[in-house]
């Protein structure tokens, strides 16, 4: 009795591993792209400046999430461990050949620093020569990239306000000089953005662009300031630093903290060669917020209003006036919602790639569980298990027109 019991269950559990990988694969069949039609996304002609035809050539692109953004407070004995902490693994050429044939035509690449320098701000050479590998792993592919300054954001290191910024000046002009330098003779398919979401951390107007509280005022101008400081910090090391293309975010790298009279964009040396970087994990409730939202709904979601309203502002300040804007990290975390994901990133790209404006996914390789994941590349087997997002950001990117 006993063995046909074990018989039975080794049956029962041989059908489950054939059958299981077959309802998979139909879940997944179901889950469908929107048409274009379904959207009723107005195309909007752009002016005719010679940054947004450069900008224009970026198709969609993908953050190398929680790999040399990485940071601890402690001291570790091999800081290259570091570039695998959040993420669990090494960046691999593999990896950026996988994006590459999936259509991804531009990688951001965050980077943490002040784990990696000395007391007066050199970055340690070992640090610095692997993030230049992986740079050229995407650059050697003919892809864009963006470099930045990433978690660097406290009051040891950049902090946005009067009280701390002479120490934000050095740190900022001591790290873009020898990055620079560094990367000088590396053509404009290297970007440079000068830091990332700037803003007064563990104060309530963290990501609030309150222009009613005095704080934020002084945060925008230094903020200000500090742009203006990597600005000319790039460009004084000449070679193609001389008219590379150069990032700006506003206050918290959002979409607020451009829209006003407080944000400036710097004064430069060269012509139209400054792009406005934001941040939009929009609809919060939908994107960002955990439980929050699960379903989005195009034709019948309030929310959907709020992409369009802040696309429209970006569209309307700088777009339409000649400047570009790249929409640096945007994305929807899982809540085993897939199809719902889909329709948000057609629509969302749909309605950015109208207003000339390249959308950028925030991937953080969390693929255990709900908690916390945006990952759309699994990095150990160089695959994308959620395809379906992938095929929308392909279908509603990289389509410009030009006014006649």
């Amino acid at each position: 009795e006993v063995t046909r019991m074990r018989r039975f269950i080794c049956l029962f559990l041989a059908l489950l591993l054939f059958v299981l990988p077959m309802l998979a694969v139909a879940e997944e069949s179901e889950i469908v792209v929107p048409a274009a039609g379904d959207m009723n996304i107005l195309k909007i002609n752009l002016p005719d400046s010679e940054a947004l035809r450069f900008v224009s050539q970026i198709k969609v692109g993908w953050n190398l999430g929680n790999t040399f953004d990485a940071h601890d407070n402690r001291t570790f004995t091999d800081e290259m461990v570091l570039e695998k902490y959040w993420c669990g693994i090494y960046t691999t050429p593999e990896m950026i050949q996988t994006l590459k044939d999936a259509g991804f035509n531009a990688i951001r690449i965050p980077v943490s620093w002040h784990n990696h320098v000395d007391a007066d701000f050199n970055i340690s050479t070992p640090w610095l020569d692997r993030v230049q590998e992986v740079v050229d792993y995407a650059i050697s592919r003919d892809m864009f990239v963006i470099l930045n300054i990433h978690h660097d954001t406290d009051k040891k290191n950049v902090y946005p306000d009067s009280a701390h910024l002479d120490q934000s000046l050095r740190y900022i002009t001591s790290i873009w000089g020898q990055l620079a330098e560094r990367f000088k003779e590396y053509d404009n398919k290297l970007i440079f953005e000068c830091i990332n979401e700037t803003r007064l951390v563990g104060t309530n107007v963290e990501w609030w662009f309150n222009t009613e509280d005095e704080r934020i005022l002084d945060a925008a101008d230094c903020l200000n300031r500090l742009n203006q400081a990597f600005v000319d910090t790039v460009r004084a090391t000449g070679g193609n630093n001389a008219d590379r293309y150069l990032m700006m975010p506003g206050y918290a790298a959002s979409p607020d903290g451009t829209k006003t009279d407080y944000f400036t964009l710097p004064t430069d040396t060269v012509d139209n060669r400054i792009i406005v970087s934001v941040h939009a994990y929009t609809p919060y409730s939908f994107a960002l917020q955990m439980p929050g939202v699960k379903e989005f709904d195009a034709e019948t979601q309030e929310e959907t209003n709020d992409i369009t309203f802040f696309m429209n502002q970006l569209h309307t300040r700088y777009i339409s006036q000649g400047v570009p804007v790249i929409i640096g990290e945007f994305g929807a975390l899982s809540k085993n919602n897939l199809q719902d994901r889909v329709d948000f990133t057609a629509y969302y790209v749909a309605n950015a790639t109208a207003r000339g404006i390249p959308c950028f996914w925030w991937d953080n390789n969390h693929f255990k569980g709900n908690g916390e994941r945006f990952g759309l590349l699994d990095r150990k087997t160089c695959t994308f298990p959620d395809m379906p997002i992938v095929d929308a950001l392909m279908q509603y990117s990289g389509i410009t027109s030009f006014a006649e």
